[in-house]
C-alpha cells in the first residue's frame, strides 16, 4: 500500500481525543502531516464522561505514526473558543491546509440501549421529549459549522484547502433514531452548502462517511464483533483525499471510506479492505 505524502501540510482535526477523530489524526500522521488535534478531554483536566482517552494521547500517536502532533484543548460548541483555536493555529503554523470536523456529542451518556433520559434508541418521536435534540445538533452539525466558518477565511485567502465533515450517509435509508438521523442529515447538508459557497474560491468541502467503526465506545459496549472497520480506515481515506490533486471533483459529496479504499488502494489497519457500509448491515 502506497502512503500519501502530506509532508509540509498543516491539518487540524477537531474531536480527536478518541474514535474516528483519533483515527483520522493517525492517518494524516502516517502521511507525514503536521496535525493539530483538538478536544475537550485532557490528561491534565476534565475528560468527557470520565473516559480515559485524552487529546495528548492522540498527539503522541501522530508522532509515532510519522507526523508531527500538536494538541489544543477546545470546546467546539463555543464560537469564541473555535475562533481562538484558528487564530492560534494560524499564528503558529501560518496556514491550515486541511480542517476536519469529527466532533460528535450526541451519544454522550448512551449505554448502547438507552440515552441519559431513559429513552431507548429508536423510540418513536411522539413518545419522547424533543428537548435532547438540541444536544445532537450542538454536538454535530453546529460544531461543524463553527469550525468551517472560522477556518474558511484563511482558506479563501489562500485560494485552497480542504474541509471535511465526518458524518454518516443518509441516502441509503433511515438510520433508526430520529435525533441521530436528523443530526447526520444536517451535517451532510452542510457539506453540500459549504461546497457550493467555497468552490468558486478554490476551497473544497465534502463529507466522509465511515462504517460501523471499532471505537473505544463500541468496544466498551461489547459491540466490537459487530464493527466493520477500525478508526484508521477513515484516517487513511482522509489522507488519500487530502493528497489527491483532483479532490475538488468530489466537492459536496458524502464519500464512503469503503468506496474510497477501492479507488485509492489503501487498507484498514489489519490489511483488509472492508466494502462500503450500508444501513442495516450490522443487524
Amino acid at each position: 500500500m502506497s502512503v500519501p505524502d502530506l509532508r509540509g501540510r498543516v491539518c487540524l482535526v477537531a474531536g480527536a481525543s478518541r474514535g474516528v477523530g483519533r483515527g483520522i489524526a493517525r492517518g494524516l500522521g502516517e502521511a507525514g502531516a503536521t496535525v493539530i488535534v483538538t478536544a475537550r478531554s485532557s490528561e491534565t483536566g476534565a475528560r468527557t464522561e470520565m473516559r480515559p482517552e485524552a487529546v495528548e494521547d492522540t498527539a503522541r500517536e501522530v508522532d509515532a505514526a510519522g507526523g508531527q502532533g500538536h494538541h489544543y484543548l477546545c470546546d467546539h460548541t463555543s464560537e469564541r473558543a473555535v475562533d481562538e483555536l484558528i487564530r492560534w493555529t494560524l499564528r503558529r503554523f501560518g496556514r491550515i491546509d486541511v480542517a476536519v470536523s469529527s466532533v460528535w456529542g450526541g451519544n454522550e451518556g448512551f449505554d448502547g440501549t438507552r440515552y441519559p433520559d431513559g429513552t431507548g434508541w429508536g423510540t418513536p418521536f411522539w413518545r419522547r421529549s424533543a428537548e435532547p435534540f438540541g444536544r445532537f445538533l450542538e454536538g454535530g452539525p453546529y460544531a461543524a459549522l463553527l469550525l468551517a466558518r472560522a477556518v474558511a477565511p484563511a482558506m479563501v485567502s489562500a485560494k485552497g484547502g480542504l474541509i471535511a465533515l465526518v458524518s454518516f450517509d443518509t441516502q441509503d435509508g433511515y438510520l433508526g433514531d430520529v435525533f441521530y438521523d436528523l443530526a447526520k442529515a444536517a451535517t451532510n447538508r452542510l457539506a453540500l452548502a459549504f461546497a457550493e459557497e467555497l468552490q468558486p474560491h478554490g476551497v473544497t468541502a465534502l463529507g466522509l462517511s465511515p462504517g460501523y467503526v471499532r471505537t473505544e465506545r463500541v468496544r466498551d459496549l461489547g459491540q466490537e464483533e459487530r464493527a466493520t472497520e477500525s478508526p484508521l480506515y477513515a484516517g487513511r481515506a482522509l489522507a488519500a483525499l487530502a493528497a489527491d490533486p483532483s479532490v475538488a471533483e468530489r466537492a459536496g459529496q458524502i464519500l464512503h471510506a469503503g468506496d474510497l479504499a477501492q479507488v485509492y488502494g489503501f487498507t484498514d489497519a489489519d490489511g483488509a479492505r472492508p466494502p462500503r457500509f450500508r444501513v442495516g448491515q450490522q443487524d
